[in-house]
């Protein structure tokens, strides 16, 4: 089962995109954990598969990739403002090689 964070400044915007993805990971049969945090706890999900981090915080991207032993990307800022949870768990799966 894969461990999938998604970051954004408070945590609460990135929520909704957790359900969309959930969804479509059920429908899929996608075996996966995932969650929506707050940037400031980065360093509690040093060891996951994948970080998605919200447009919002694009501008740490390099600070959070310092600190995490994992790949970390920006979410695609279409798929974010349309809540395409479904592109963003493919484009996140192509990352970790699913």
């Amino acid at each position: 089962m894969r461990n999938i964070v998604l970051l954004c400044a408070n945590g609460m915007s990135t929520s909704m995109m957790v359900k969309k993805m959930q969804d479509h990971a059920r429908q899929s049969g996608y075996e996966c954990q995932i969650e929506a945090h707050s940037i400031d706890d980065v360093k509690d999900y040093a060891d996951v598969d994948i970080i998605l981090l919200g447009p919002q915080v694009k501008f740490q991207l390099n600070k959070v990739r310092s600190l995490v032993h994992c790949p970390v990307e920006v979410i695609d800022m279409t798929a974010y403002g349309t809540m395409n949870g479904a592109k963003v768990l493919e484009d996140a799966r192509k990352i970790i090689g699913d």
